[in-house]
């Protein structure tokens, strides 16, 4: 099974595999990767796996049958082939600060309101959001971007770490994603913002709220009773 350097090290841009299979000349097994694959709300990364001087482009990454499976541009590769693969970083990292941005924009409506997350979607862009509140105001909504840009760029550490999975459903709003079960595993990863959040979370996140930036509301919709829907984005 592939180890998922990601979850280990959400800042490493490059590293050394080696190829564990292949499927139809485009689709890669690696013993270990750097690569997240889609999944949470989460777009896959994208990058380059290099042999020797010859370069395939990763178009997408996705799990399958519980392997992480990358699709690259053309054929080439071969199982053992050793293999540098780089990284896309300045996409990851937005996807990073957005990610965790969304973290603390859902504990505040969720601590402050009670609403629960009805779905979400990173992109480099902008963030899409949906939560279940039965009085949509956008007064109210400032105010919790206020007090989310006011965390970012303080020095607040983030941080994750796996528990036993009956020990981490015992805390309080581990899971903020409404009709959401965590998944049937004995341990659950979590992501936790000292002082502020704990999440069961298999996303990529950055290390310390100072480096998110500001974000700033894009629009607002209506999405049928009790199902609210924001836009933000990173400034």
């Amino acid at each position: 099974m592939t180890k998922p350097l990601f979850l280990i090290d959400s800042y490493l841009k490059q590293s050394s595999a080696k190829v564990i299979s292949i499927k139809e000349g485009k689709y890669v097994i690696l013993n270990n990767t750097i690569f997240y694959p889609k999944g949470g709300g989460q777009p896959h990364d994208t990058g380059k796996i290099i042999k020797e001087k010859e370069i395939y482009n990763v178009v997408y990454v996705g799990k399958f049958n519980a392997e992480i499976s990358h699709e690259v541009d053309h054929a080439g590769l071969m199982p053992d082939d050793n293999v540098l693969c780089i990284l896309n970083w300045e996409r990851r990292y937005k996807l990073m600060q957005s990610h965790t941005a969304a973290h603390i924009l859902a504990a505040l409506l969720n601590k402050g309101t009670g609403a629960l997350i009805t779905g979400n979607q990173l992109s480099e862009e902008k963030v899409r959001f949906d939560f279940n509140l039965q009085k949509f105001d956008k007064n109210l909504l400032q105010e919790y971007l206020i007090k989310a840009n006011n965390l970012f760029g303080t020095d607040i550490p983030v941080k994750s770490y796996n528990l036993p999975r009956d020990e981490a459903l015992k805390i309080p709003g581990i899971i903020k994603m409404a009709a959401a079960y965590p998944p049937n595993l004995p341990t659950l990863r979590i992501v936790e913002i000292e002082g502020l959040d704990k999440q069961a979370d298999g996303g990529t996140h950055v290390k310390n709220l100072k480096e998110i930036g500001k974000i700033t509301l894009i629009k607002t919709e209506n999405k049928g009773k009790n199902n609210r829907r924001i836009y933000f984005k990173l400034i």
